[in-house]
């Protein structure tokens, strides 16, 4: 523990300087106030750098990019594959894990090593990989590298260690997966085709043992070349030259008969009696023309055949098949039992599909239960054991992506209550025709960690919905929707409006998030220029909602100067302040030369019925003026005790009072400095970039989060760009006229060191925050203050007097009055915090919750509460002053308040800028956490501002990390780290160490269900598939080795838990040999166990035998 000092005698007037020769803190113009008594801050400081790690913990949403599908019918645990290499394990709610491999190549294919806990990937760059699932976070504990052979198919029969690996030059290869070395045993193209054939058959597309006979495998090849391979006698049993292209093939558990699916949208049935030619062809949803032929249907993608014991039909499950002149329909799943088929259209395109069996046998009754269906953006599990075929809820937050996610924001400690009125609120509105079985895939363990606390996640979205999610114990449930587009009117039909100008696509595109969860107040901004404030019940209500109009534009005709704006009123009359002319109609079509006073969405002016939850109460919209669009909002705040909503773009600063529905302050950005203004502004014509400001205000996000990655405009830098030209960023900077915005652009910071401003730049208001807090030198106490910051690094504080008494608050105007105090730092204003001077944080006065539409009860009236608001609260908490952190995309500082000297400061980047910054509790103190364009965490003690963390979390950063990356309390933070997904990360040590504990469990033991009884005849006559041993044919005594040319053994970095600690030297070899004894010994005693059983049965036998042998001996044969 250390302690920090810092006198503050002397420090009231004076400036500390930086290195780069700009004043690091500015005062007021005037006389200095009078200097507080000398004395001496003490704070002790608890935080050290022991204290953070980054790590990531788990990843919500569904996988981006889905390639490949598999499941362990034992385990039930369910992989999905993405292209970007990923793989994530699914079991029952809260075993969620996310594995990644490093090369990024895409996932191929995916075979689980049924009830062994482990899993084999073939991915794009022709590598096959074994992972570990025995532990909380799998590794990998083999790669095996094909350097002159491309991978296109793998199959692991069950209870098998060698792994059937197909490539494109239609050769069979074999791996050991044990040892994860390449068998000599390979089945080379040439030799299964005949000699006669003078075509290559192409890739091979399927591989799998005859459930008949495990020493037959059938090698599907692109072409429509199929090949019975015997694997002992080393030759083909028999070949199939099919005329179709064959996408995939699935037996009948009995082996006598398997069903092939083609290009041309057919399926084929095979016996194997007469391979001459198949026995059954089938186009399932292609009809007879009128000349006797089949139309064209699309290929079948991929079959499956199982049987049931209930019924004597199967069960035909396939994707695709539709005939091409159905253009426009959906992607299909069909289901074909008998003569009843079903088809089952999908939302995107089916990317894979799996049929759940109750047995992990192939040559048993499969009996299917279920159908897991994998789309592009979906994914659907489908109940077989009802004759509709309902689909299951989604027990997993696979729609987070319903609509593209804009920004997200992350509460930690919420107070408990939220949760349940949440989630009960919301239950109301669930969709319903579930299946009401059971999930399927529900494999894995996991308890909730002994440290949770209520945690929740908000995303808002580019169709204007807010989605609340309970985010408890590193889970991820959807609480309640609230649709923010219900509150303005549907344009009618061929009336293009205003907002269609203004915004391609998206209208209702939710900007930012601001939440208040002691007051359930919730308040969101819009693309569109517009803010939306709700108020929480729990009863359905009929109320009109409020629409205030608030014409903000920075007029610049005129040099300002500081004589202009010397003298600053008090603003107590709101009317002078807000114009609020009535708006002409909607619909009119006015050119953009005459269109003014009008906003870009049409409020419902109507009484509307409101259901329990989140209820509509008050909207501002900015204006158009004189033909130009509202610039968008770049900062948010409101506070529920004083009843006041803030909002300020690049034109300038807008406050209402939301309980009298009145603008209290709307200002120009350059007015609220008075004579206190440090530059020289130069004017500039409004008009000169109309087409620009326009051009650049709004877009629509979807298309901003499309694969192709389309940037708003020209406004948006790519992030090398950043770092590669710094003098063309300036450049840029220069150029455009919004490039202070922080929500629309990586190129906004500047320096704050410049003397004057060039005609282009618009200072934009990009952080505000109400707070107890002085905003004068003299002042004794603490007042209600707005902070705010902007983009070209100033501070000012506008003192306010708002009314105690609730009577008051309701009848009487809230004044405010601009003071000139000016702080300065360099870069945009990011965030504003408070402390104490014992180092604690200040928290913002709030409103307790109070239900305004609940039944009125006279015994009880209701009241506003308000907590930390009353001058004897406010002078116990700050009477002394306090200590206010601000953090710009460059600097951090420490001001002491009232006098406004700056204690300490930090210079966070030089070569980058912070992109978000929030100061949150850790192990019970308080850091400031920064996240930079580069990629870079960091965190500040405070007061001190030392560095704590500083790492290279994210080597690049692209726009979508930027809007929704948020730090919250605990040490905890989550961004978007593909459009379908979020990702969560701790900087915390304490929940590193504390992770394995709070993750699920992938792997539970559990014993292989026994093979079913065949049967004496069965046996005698069907033969014995268990008689095949594997290990004689393609062990290295046998086969010999493979060749190491072929393929690159490269041993994994993970392992067991606990091999890491024993990795080096004698100690590792030895821990790794008694393991590999371990797991020997157990396979012998397994092995044991099961000859036991063998010898018990075999005397059994032989005693019934030896029975039925005295019964029958003296009977004479006509007697039988």
């Amino acid at each position: 523990m250390k302690k920090f000092r810092k006198v503050l005698d002397g420090l009231t007037t004076s400036s500390p300087v930086n290195p780069g020769g700009s004043p690091a803190c500015g005062s007021a113009a005037g006389t200095p106030s009078t200097a507080p008594t000398p004395r001496e801050l003490e704070i002790q400081e608890t935080l050290m750098s022991e204290h953070f790690q980054i790590c990531k913990t788990v990843r919500h949403g569904f996988p981006y990019q889905p390639t490949a599908l598999a499941f362990d019918p034992v385990q039930k645990i369910l992989a999905i594959g993405s292209r970007s290499g990923g793989v994530r394990l699914l079991g029952r709610p809260g075993v969620d894990c996310h594995c990644q491999h490093e090369s990024g190549a895409a996932v191929l294919q995916l075979q689980f090593l049924i009830n062994e806990g482990a899993l084999v990937t073939a991915c794009a760059d022709d590598t096959l990989h074994l992972w570990n699932l025995r532990q909380r976070r799998p590794a990998i504990l083999h790669s095996l590298k094909f350097n002159r052979e491309r991978i296109t198919f793998c199959h692991l029969p069950f209870q098998s260690k060698w792994l059937y690996v197909g490539t494109e030059r239609g050769n069979t290869h074999i791996v050991n997966i044990e040892s994860f070395v390449l068998s000599g045993y390979v089945i080379m193209w040439n030799k299964a085709i005949e000699l006669s054939t003078k075509t290559h058959p192409g890739p091979v597309v399927h591989l799998s043992d005859s459930p008949k006979d495990e020493g037959k495998l059938l090698i599907g090849f692109e072409s429509g070349t199929i090949v019975m391979w015997d694997l002992r006698a080393k030759r083909a049993d028999f070949r199939i030259y099919y005329d179709e292209a064959i996408h995939s093939v699935s037996w009948h558990h009995e082996g006598r008969q398997f069903m092939c699916s083609h290009s041309d949208g057919s399926l084929s049935m095979w016996n194997l009696r007469n391979t001459a030619k198949p026995f059954q062809v089938t186009f399932p949803h292609g009809k007879t023309q009128r000349d006797g032929r089949k139309e064209s249907c699309k290929p079948i993608l991929k079959v499956e055949y199982k049987t049931s014991r209930n019924s004597s039909e199967a069960f035909v499950v396939f994707s695709g098949g539709l005939s091409y002149d159905k253009a426009g329909r959906r992607p299909t799943l069909t289901i074909m039992h008998g003569k009843a088929i079903t088809v089952l259209e999908m939302d995107y395109p089916i990317v894979d599909f799996l049929v759940l069996c109750e047995t992990p046998y192939l040559n048993e009754v499969q009996e299917p239960y279920a159908v897991v269906v994998l789309l592009e953006k979906d994914f659907v599990v489908v109940d077989l054991t009802q004759s509709n075929f309902p689909i299951f809820e989604n027990a997993y937050p696979m729609d987070i992506h319903e609509s593209p996610v804009t920004c997200t924001a992350y509460f930690a400690n919420c107070p408990p209550d939220i949760i349940p009125v949440l989630y009960s609120i919301g239950a109301k509105h669930k969709k319903t025709g579930y299946s009401h079985k059971e999930w399927p895939v529900s494999g894995g363990t996991w308890t909730v960690g002994s440290q949770t606390y209520p945690e929740i996640i908000i995303t808002g979205h580019a169709d204007g919905s807010i989605k609340f999610w309970d985010a408890t114990a590193i889970t991820l449930q959807m609480l309640y929707k609230l649709k923010t587009s219900k509150v303005f009117e549907k344009p009618k039909s061929g009336d293009v409006g205003r907002s269609a100008e203004l915004v391609e696509e998206d209208p209702f595109a939710i900007q930012m998030i601001n939440w208040c969860p002691q007051s359930r107040i919730f308040c969101i901004v819009g693309i569109s220029a517009h803010v939306i404030l709700y108020r929480f019940s729990k009863h359905d209500a009929n109320t009109t909602i409020t629409s205030l109009e608030v014409r903000l534009q920075c007029e610049m005709e005129d040099v300002i100067s500081p004589s202009d704006t010397e003298n600053t009123p008090c603003f107590s009359d709101p009317s002078g302040l807000s114009p609020q002319p009535q708006p002409p109609s909607p619909r009119s079509n006015t050119p953009d030369s005459v269109r003014d006073s009008i906003p870009c969405l049409k409020v419902k002016d109507r009484m509307i019925r409101m259901p329990p939850g989140y209820q509509a109460e008050l909207v501002v919209q900015l204006l158009w003026v004189d033909g130009e669009p509202p610039q968008q909002i770049t900062s948010l705040d409101l506070n529920s005790a004083y009843g006041l909503l803030a909002l300020g773009n690049c034109n300038g600063l807008a406050v209402v009072d939301y309980l009298q529905k009145t603008v209290l302050l709307c200002m120009n950005t350059l007015e609220l400095y008075g004579s206190a203004d440090p530059f020289q502004r130069l004017t500039r014509s409004p008009r000169k970039n109309r087409q620009s400001t326009s051009d650049f205000c709004m877009r629509g996000l979807s298309n901003f989060y499309s694969d192709s990655k389309k940037r708003i405009r020209t406004s948006y830098q790519s992030l090398t760009e950043l770092s590669d030209n710094q003098v063309s960023l300036d450049l840029e900077r220069s150029k455009s006229p919004t490039s202070e915005s922080r929500e629309n652009s990586f190129s906004r910071s500047r320096s704050s060191s410049v003397s004057s401003i060039d005609r282009e730049t618009k200072e934009a208001v990009t952080t505000l925050q109400f707070a107890e807090s002085y905003g004068r030198k003299s002042d004794t106490l603490p007042t209600p203050c707005l902070w705010v910051g902007t983009s070209l690094g100033l501070v000012l504080i506008i003192p306010m007097s708002i009314p105690t008494d609730e009577q008051e608050r309701q009848e009487d105007h809230v004044t405010m009055a601009p003071t000139g105090t000016v702080l300065m730092l360099k870069g945009s204003i990011l965030r504003f915090a408070f402390l104490d001077c014992g180092g604690a944080l200040i928290n913002s006065p709030y409103e307790v919750w109070r239900d305004q539409h609940a039944p009125d009860d006279p015994d009880r009236p209701r009241k506003r509460k308000l907590v930390n608001f009353s001058p004897s609260s406010s002078q116990e908490a700050s009477g002394d002053g306090h200590l206010a952190v601000v953090c710009s995309e460059r600097q951090a500082k420490v001001f002491f308040m009232p006098s406004q000297a700056c204690l300490y400061v930090h210079n966070i980047t030089e070569s980058s800028f912070v992109l978000r910054a929030d100061v949150v509790s850790v192990c019970n103190s308080v850091c400031l956490a920064c996240f930079c364009a580069n990629g870079h965490i960091m965190t500040l003690s405070l007061p001190s501002l030392r560095p704590l963390l500083d790492v290279n979390y994210l080597p690049l950063t692209d726009m979508r990390i930027a809007r929704t990356f948020c730090f919250t309390n605990g040490g905890q933070a989550l961004y978007l780290c593909s459009p379908t997904e979020i990702q969560r990360i701790t900087y915390s040590q304490e929940m590193c160490d504390n992770l394995q504990e709070m993750l699920g469990e992938l792997f539970t033991p559990i014993e292989t269900p026994e093979a079913q009884n065949r049967g004496f005849l069965k046996g005698f006559f069907g033969g014995n598939a268990q008689t095949f041993d594997r290990e004689e044919l393609f062990g290295e005594a046998a086969a010999g080795k493979g060749s190491r040319s072929l393929a690159q053994h490269i041993p994994g970095q993970g392992g067991m838990e606990g091999m890491k600690a024993a990795a080096g030297g004698v100690v590792g070899e030895l821990a790794r040999a008694r393991i590999a004894l371990d797991e020997r010994g157990q396979r012998l005693g397994e092995l044991e166990e099961r000859t036991a059983l063998m010898m018990a049965s075999a005397d059994t036998f032989s005693k019934h035998a030896h029975e039925l042998m005295l019964k029958c001996k003296d009977k004479k044969w006509y007697q039988f």
